[in-house]
């Protein structure tokens, strides 16, 4: 089993600079553990003491209950994964040996381990065809998709992320952190993930290790207690004032109650008959939203104005499973306010109104403080 644990680790630099103070902290195998906190705040020296790339000053870390300063550097970061930004690439490698490099640093003969290096492109969802090609032919996407297969190859069963995502656009940072959620669903690594946003520690991480200014841990708990329980005023102020509304994110909506749209189709829209102040959701022929249209865009496309001038923008959508954040967000975000709930296939099953999913979150802490309530007074009686 793959545990990391740093007991009184501290690393000061010859000129004086402390980056970590005595930091003491268990990292369970098997978890997704994010290192989150400000620049300059010791979450990356910390991260890189854990593969010997920096030494400590004082302490000690352990790797499956071995010190890992009695362990050859060179077998140490063998067996640990490393992806840094921007994937870290040979540039005169192609993809498939870059994703074998290490398999071959490990005696494996090349062709096993370029064999090996086509399943890791299918596991992390590159096409094969981009097997042959130089990283300076590929997106910053693929690029970064590379640097994870890299490391994963030769199956570590740790794997050190130092901020891999923040070179990309939004996008295809939001692709990226899906791909580590399925990853980790299916491969079950000890992941430490260093980062400066505090989303991408919430959405990713099993818990978060927050750090603050001197490399000093503030708390180390789950990402759901860091918003609602911040153990200090700097997690608090980290965290951000709209906190409460990032824990939604940790709320079922499956209470949700849906309700019927309008819908048209563009070809549709310029017959309808509505009232003032009227919405209709215009869809495509399979029922994906396109955008929403007032009267008033309704009589501009009847004056012969283009649809597209008349829409306005769909808000964000409501998925399949979804907490009660993207609810919210899909309600408020929606010109008509009206959210849209959307199947796998992006098609509309109905509308969801801000107002009911505040009712919804009302009830949950209701219940929630009832169950405290209940569990306090037979504490009491049991003693």
């Amino acid at each position: 089993m793959a545990d990391i644990e740093f007991r009184g680790v501290t690393k000061t630099y010859p000129d004086g600079t402390t980056a970590v103070t005595g930091l003491d902290l268990r990292i369970d195998a098997g978890s997704f553990t994010v290192f989150v906190g400000p620049s300059g705040c010791g979450k990356t020296t910390s991260m890189r003491m854990i593969n010997r790339m920096i030494t400590p000053t004082a302490g000690t870390i352990t790797v499956a209950g071995e010190d890992i300063s009695t362990v050859n550097p060179v077998r140490l970061r063998l067996g640990i994964g490393y992806v840094i930004q921007s994937g870290g690439l040979l540039p005169h490698r192609t993809v498939l040996d870059n994703v074998a490099t290490v398999p071959v640093l490990r005696g494996h003969t090349r062709r096993a381990a370029r064999r090996a290096a086509l399943e890791v492109l299918d596991r992390v969802g590159l096409d094969r065809v981009l097997a042959q090609r130089y990283p300076a032919q590929l997106s910053g996407g693929q690029q970064q998709r590379v640097g994870v297969a890299r490391a994963l190859a030769a199956d570590p069963p740790i794997l050190l992320m130092d901020e891999p995502f923040s070179a990309v656009d939004p996008v295809v940072r939001e692709e990226l952190q899906a791909e580590m959620q399925r990853l980790q669903a299916e491969l079950h690594k000890t992941i430490v993930f260093v980062t400066h946003d505090i989303d991408e520690a919430i959405k990713l991480g099993d818990r978060l290790a927050v750090f603050g200014r001197g490399g000093v841990l503030q708390q180390y708990d789950r990402p759901e207690r860091v918003l609602s329980e911040p153990a200090t005023d700097f997690v608090a102020d980290f965290a951000g004032r709209d906190r409460g509304y990032r824990g939604l994110s940790f709320r079922s909506a499956d209470d949700v109650v849906l309700h019927e749209i309008r819908t048209a189709t563009a070809a549709e829209v310029s017959g309808l008959h509505l009232e003032a102040g009227a919405w209709v959701l215009v869809v495509d022929a399979a029922r994906r939203p396109l955008g929403w249209v007032d009267v008033t865009g309704v009589e501009g496309v009847r004056a012969g104005r283009a649809l597209g001038e008349s829409m306005s923008a769909g808000g964000s959508l409501f998925p399949p499973g979804g907490d009660l954040r993207q609810a919210l967000d899909a309600a408020i975000s929606s010109p008509s306010g009206t959210g849209v709930a959307v199947d796998e296939s992006g098609a509309v099953t109905g509308g969801l109104f801000a107002t009911e999913i505040i009712e919804l979150l009302a009830r949950q802490r209701a219940g929630e403080n009832a169950d405290r309530n209940r569990h306090f007074f037979e504490t009491e009686d049991a003693r």
